[in-house]
């Protein structure tokens, strides 16, 4: 369960980031707890969507995932994250460029953190 928090407040943590820094995401609730709370809903839904969803998407492109050299998982991140959007009111990704500008972002944040963040199956016993 610590593995899933932890990974909950990385994706926390670098969604509010790329909100931050992106002008196209946004987060438009009324106060700074409904923004908290849309940030977090957002959080879990493109958590969600990256596990059930994203591996099913990059299945059936895979053909076109190998002719573009990867790049069209990137593409596919950036619709999730446009998804996400959709489904979580109080989080809104103006178009598409902003969110392919924010799933770069996003990508790369969640990389720097991920590397300090271990699950049990990676520690081994010792």
């Amino acid at each position: 369960m610590s593995g899933f928090f932890a990974r909950f407040l990385i994706g926390f943590f670098g969604l509010g980031f790329t909100t931050a820094i992106v002008p196209g995401i946004q987060l438009c609730a009324e106060n700074a707890f409904g923004d908290a709370l849309a940030l977090g809903a957002a959080a879990l839904v493109l958590g969600a969507l990256n596990a059930v969803v994203r591996p099913v998407l990059v299945f059936f492109t895979l053909p076109l995932t190998v002719v573009t050299l990867g790049l069209s998982v990137l593409v596919l991140n950036g619709l999730l994250l446009w998804l996400t959007s959709a489904v979580v009111p109080g989080f809104q990704v103006s178009g598409f460029w902003s969110a392919m500008i924010g799933t770069i972002l996003l990508t790369i944040i969640s990389a720097l953190l991920n590397a300090f963040v271990r699950d049990k199956r990676e520690r081994g016993y010792r």
